[in-house]
């Protein structure tokens, strides 16, 4: 998987890909790997690993290092719009 990009914003949804314990303090951490989260905020300063320009808020604990996390593509719309088709009126004969 490609790392994410700088186009990840608000209302994303990300796919956890490492929930390995906190590599500050060692303690687990409360994502699941395989879950999908929505992104609430982008924190614009790096991850104190120097591994990742931001942190990521998806709503648990604080923020999370980026590089948990790999973006969903976002879902596509219907080709086509669906055409509703209502009966044509009859003209009456006068």
């Amino acid at each position: 998987m490609e790392p994410m990009s700088d186009t990840v914003g608000p209302g994303d949804l990300v796919l956890c890909v490492n929930a390995a314990p906190n590599h500050a303090t060692g303690r687990p951490v409360p994502l699941v790997a395989g879950e999908t989260y929505r992104v609430v905020d982008i924190m614009e300063f790096g991850c104190p690993c120097g591994r990742s320009d931001h942190l990521l808020d998806v709503g648990v604990d604080f923020a999370w290092c980026q590089t948990r996390f790999r973006l969903l593509p976002k879902p596509k719309a219907e080709k086509k719009p669906r055409k509703v088709s209502a009966p044509k009126e009859k003209e009456t004969a006068r």
